[in-house]
């Protein structure tokens, strides 16, 4: 039996008080897209009680104060494009979305630091950085539409994260509701920080279990004068990925070098009806390098042309940018238009054990008769396999998926990788958290989270379960 206690009209009376009743949402229409987010799958669905949809920072809290009251379970949301179900409400409760706190607070141009709320696109974020001719790094495939909130949740990585760092290193600060309805900043616009704890880098990656962010303050980059972009395709996985070490203990700094197998890029392919580069039997390697003077450039992507073909590249081009982002960025859509149901994997191992991981996938495709797709940000091991469905019976899938996932993580982590590159724990991840993790890591977890969140309201059954 669940010890919260339901949302009652006098809770939903209480929430229109706070938010004005055109903003609290219980029609069951309404609700639908708040029951799921990017997980495919009946038994990853879960409607909450009620949406509610806060402006500011002082609503949040009242909100928060409430549920500690009445012991409701509060679950943050941003734009839902999740891919571990942290942002469903498994408990029931409250879905807290940040859709209304979008606004662009500040851009400090001095001090490079553009402040912003949680509802704000990622997407906007880095055009506001270029209209003043700076860099905002984070770019997580899912730019187009997810949240900056979201981002901050997740510790999102992305295309750019070999050269600039996951969105932890882009955040300098934020602004946080505790889940005892307490409104506090961490950090702020300082470049460094020993004044004890790092809070607001603790709570980058939280998943929204430890209160709801408000207010963030994200570091802008230098935007460099060139960007090339390079497509490699080499005739196998082995050349592909090995190239990876041999270019990243070279003097380049590449922005992104990122790996798609051949399988994922057949089914982008078909998803966007345009034809590849050797699409037949081709491993691509996409590298981004950046810089300030145009000379140095070319004569990067001469030593890298001649590194590829040294190591038996078919071919080596300097992409049409539009067209290659757009097929690695379709790399989730494509998988799922192919198959309604899938499971995205989001494994992290070190860059040289690669080519093992994604053998291993194949082996494990072969035993359990499913397709394995296969995307990696391969300069920091970051290995995204999707496990498509397709025509098996949904009796076996699930019998069948745990069986695979157990025999990939026991892998993983023989290997010294981790469960989660960016996308998460959530509740999707939550039992392989508790067979993989360490106990003693597990423990401080759990720790922090009794003593943040005491009547444990904040995304319960996310990450790990308190026992």
């Amino acid at each position: 039996m669940s010890k919260y206690h339901p949302v009652d009209e006098a809770a939903i009376a209480e929430l229109q008080q706070i938010v004005g009743e055109k903003y609290v949402w219980t029609d069951p229409e309404k609700l639908e897209p708040y029951s799921h987010d990017e997980v495919t799958g009946a038994k990853y669905i879960h409607y909450p009680e009620v949406v509610v949809l806060p402006e500011t920072a002082a609503q949040v809290a009242e909100i928060l104060k409430l549920a500690n009251r009445r012991l409701i379970p509060v679950v943050p949301r941003g734009a839902g494009t999740g891919y571990a179900c942290a942002a469903v409400a498994y408990e029931g409760g409250i879905v807290l979305t940040t859709e209304r706190m979008n606004r662009v607070i500040e851009i400090d141009e001095q001090n490079m630091v553009l402040v912003v709320e949680p509802g704000v696109r990622t997407s906007r974020v880095q055009e506001i950085a270029t209209e003043k001719g700076y860099l905002y790094p984070g770019e997580p495939s899912s730019s187009d539409s997810s949240f900056i909130g979201g981002n901050v949740a997740t510790n999102a990585g992305g295309l750019k994260a070999v050269k600039y760092g996951t969105t932890r290193q882009q955040v300098l600060g934020l602004e946080l509701v505790t889940p005892e309805g307490d409104i506090v900043t961490l950090g702020g616009k300082l470049k460094k920080d020993s004044t004890g704890y790092g809070l607001s880098q603790l709570i980058v990656g939280s998943e929204g279990t430890l209160g709801v962010v408000t207010k963030v303050y994200l570091k802008m980059a230098p935007r460099l004068g060139h960007v090339v972009d390079l497509l490699a395709v080499f005739p196998s996985l082995d050349s592909a990925i090995n190239i990876v070490a041999k270019i990243m203990q070279s003097s380049i700094s590449p922005v992104c070098v990122e790996f798609m197998d051949n399988k994922a890029i057949r089914c982008v392919e078909e998803f966007l009806h345009e034809k590849m580069p050797h699409s037949d039997k081709g491993f691509y390697i996409i590298l981004s390098i950046d810089g300030n003077n145009e000379e140095i450039l070319e004569d990067q992507c001469v030593f890298i042309d001649e590194l590829c073909t040294e190591n038996g590249a078919l071919e080596v081009l300097v992409a049409d940018s539009t067209k290659i982002w757009k097929a690695r960025k379709s790399f989730g859509e494509a998988n799922r238009a192919r198959s309604l149901i899938f499971s995205a994997e989001d494994t992290v191992v070190p860059m040289s054990r690669i080519p093992d991981v994604v053998e291993k996938l194949s082996a494990l495709g072969q035993k359990y008769g499913v397709s394995i797709h296969v995307a990696a940000h391969a300069a920091d091991g970051n290995v995204h396999a999707d496990i498509l469905k397709e025509e098996m019976p949904v009796e076996t899938w699930n019998e069948q998926l745990p069986l695979l996932q157990d025999e990939l993580y026991e892998f993983i982590y023989s290997v010294g990788g981790k469960l989660s590159g960016e996308h998460g724990i959530g509740f999707k991840r939550l039992d392989l958290m508790k067979k993989y993790c360490n106990p003693v890591e597990l423990k401080m977890m759990k720790a922090i989270k009794k003593a943040l969140d005491p009547n444990q309201i904040m995304n319960p059954g996310k990450i790990f379960r308190l026992d």
